[in-house]
């Protein structure tokens, strides 16, 4: 009998050692993150980190991404600790080395499940790298450099509607309107191969697909609380029951996300099957529709067809990327576009030059080839700038499914004076990833880092920003995030950008109204005219240019 007994006190001694070593480890841990500097929070019940998802929360993003260096702690409710993280090498291990650990967050993925279908942003493991491996040809240089004849067209369209609205002289134009407009219809005829706006007439701006996508981001702003709540909804019994509940719950932004999402699903149900019987009848009548088969869906639903069993997305997943395609290519460049349209009419000097560059080179015409459109140094400058300085999504999080840590590029000084190297982080803990931190690192960038300056892009950027190891797939930057859960229609977005600018720089001049133009926090951050009017618009004045 002794034996059991001194064995069982053995592994009783293990266990307890064990236990006091991981507590240990934990208090070390959280000790580790007390000790970050960061803002101040007044609550301990309800922290400080609201601050950073409120529709006004600018000045509150700006102060933790400038003023307590690339690591920051925030307070949650009931004392809870989540970290901003913008170094590099931090981010490098949470976006890449350890992508596999540092996971969105679980109501993020199924609302996103929810809203669009099982997609890119709402799929995980297995089903996301099929979905990935699947779509990223899709969106290759080759692919793009035949869609830009579609965009050239629609494009131009544009130029007429505002050439007519300024034919007789400046006028007021609501740029953040027409740029909606154009890209909802450039990610329709390109990405999908179907007309959502003719965009022909003031008659026709009303369109249902593009207005519930635009109302989508701050109806999802103001609902933050209860998408907590959807990895229990999707719990809760048969999908009728989880529908009833959902239209019988009186909260008008919630109703605005669901009427939303049937808006999107249903129309792009409609468009994928159009487009597969096209497909299954032939060549010809593929040629018969907008774009010619050149679009993304098209190319999409070929390769598809011919692929292995273990590749194939289902019809459900590929109408769900169809909405997300549409969601995520409407609102971000629609945005960024208005907020260079806005930082040209703030530097006439700028327009002017790039003006002369689009002429020179002929991009108003549509002749200019893809690989020389996107040559052009200042207009390449000018996307860059403002993607770095202005990225539309500031709030992307990440947890850990286990515990981790995360080295520094630079050590942090504790608030109590003592140099932090690494920083251990638990599993669960919440994480920002710091786009505008990374984005605006003055250790990096330079003293001048919070100014709009194309012209930093047209010499070798700084030596630091080249050696750091910043894991952003697009210039240094983590506008696009990064690794395997990059934004895989950078390259897309980026043309829609430079063919815009490229034909509506050369044909006309903007400059500013007397109102004043503020930019709110959402998912996409857009503007509005003043701080209480929420309803999104960049008005400027406009005028034909005459040389």
């Amino acid at each position: 009998m002794a034996a059991p007994i001194v064995l069982l006190y053995g592994l009783l001694a293990l266990g307890a050692m064990w236990f006091v070593r991981r507590q240990s480890k934990h208090r070390n841990a959280h000790h580790v993150m007390r000790n970050i500097p960061g803002p101040p929070s007044r609550s301990w019940m309800k922290g400080n980190v609201m601050q950073f998802f409120t529709r006004h929360g600018q000045e509150f993003q700006r102060d933790v991404a400038l003023n307590y260096g690339s690591v920051v702690r925030l307070e949650g409710p009931l004392g809870r600790k989540i970290l901003y993280v913008a170094d590099p090498k931090a981010l490098h291990t949470i976006i890449i080395k350890e992508e596999h650990v540092f996971e969105e967050p679980e109501p993020f993925l199924v609302s996103n499940n929810l809203i669009f279908g099982e997609c890119l942003i709402g799929s995980l493991g297995d089903i996301h790298k099929r979905q990935r491996k699947m779509l990223t040809p899709v969106f290759s240089v080759n692919h793009m450099r035949h869609m830009l004849p579609v965009f050239n067209t629609v494009v131009f369209k544009l130029r007429e509607v505002v050439l007519a609205k300024v034919r007789e002289g400046e006028k007021e134009i609501d740029v953040l309107e027409w740029t909606g407009r154009v890209a909802l219809e450039l990610i329709g005829q390109g990405g999908l191969g179907y007309s959502f706006d003719p965009l022909d007439s003031e008659k026709e701006a009303r369109n249902e697909y593009g207005d519930a996508i635009k109302s989508l981001l701050p109806a999802m702003m103001n609902i933050e609380q209860l998408r907590q709540l959807t990895p229990h909804l999707v719990k809760m019994g048969p999908r009728w029951f989880r529908r009833l509940a959902v239209d019988l719950f009186p909260n008008a932004h919630l109703q605005t996300v669901k009427h939303v999402s049937d808006t999107m699903s249903e129309r792009s149900q409609n468009i994928f099957h159009e487009k597969k019987v096209a497909l299954n009848n032939g060549d010809e009548a593929v040629l018969r529709q907008v774009g010619e088969g050149r679009d993304i869906m098209s190319i999409l639903l070929r390769a598809n067809t011919t692929a292995s069993e273990q590749d194939k997305l289902p019809e459900s997943e590929m109408i769900a990327q169809m909405s997300l395609l549409v969601f995520a290519a409407t609102d971000t460049t629609s945005n960024t576009l208005a907020r260079i349209l806005q930082s040209l009419a703030e530097h006439s000097d700028v327009q002017s030059k790039l003006r002369e560059e689009l002429l020179h080179a002929g991009a108003d015409t549509g002749d200019l080839s893809y690989d020389d459109l996107m040559k052009l140094p200042l207009l390449d400058a000018i996307c860059r700038e403002t993607l770095r300085l202005y990225p539309p999504v500031t709030i992307l999080l990440r947890v850990p499914r286990k515990d981790s840590v995360l080295p520094l590029s630079e050590p942090v000084v504790g608030l109590d004076g003592s140099i932090i190297k690494d920083v251990p982080v638990p599993k669960g803990t919440e994480i920002i990833i710091g786009t505008l931190g990374s984005n605006v690192n003055k250790s990096l960038w330079g003293e001048d880092s919070l100014e709009w300056k194309p012209e930093r892009w047209l010499s070798p950027l700084p030596r630091a920003v080249n050696d750091a190891p910043i894991p952003g797939v697009y210039s240094n930057l983590m506008t696009f995030l990064g690794g395997k859960r990059a934004c895989i229609g950078f390259k897309f977005s980026e043309m829609e950008m430079k063919v815009v600018l490229a034909v509506m720089v050369s044909n006309f001049t903007f400059e500013l109204t007397e109102k004043e133009i503020g930019w709110n926090v959402a998912l996409v951050w857009y503007p509005t005219v003043g701080k209480d009017d929420d309803r999104p618009q960049l008005p400027l004045k406009v005028r034909l240019y005459k040389p």
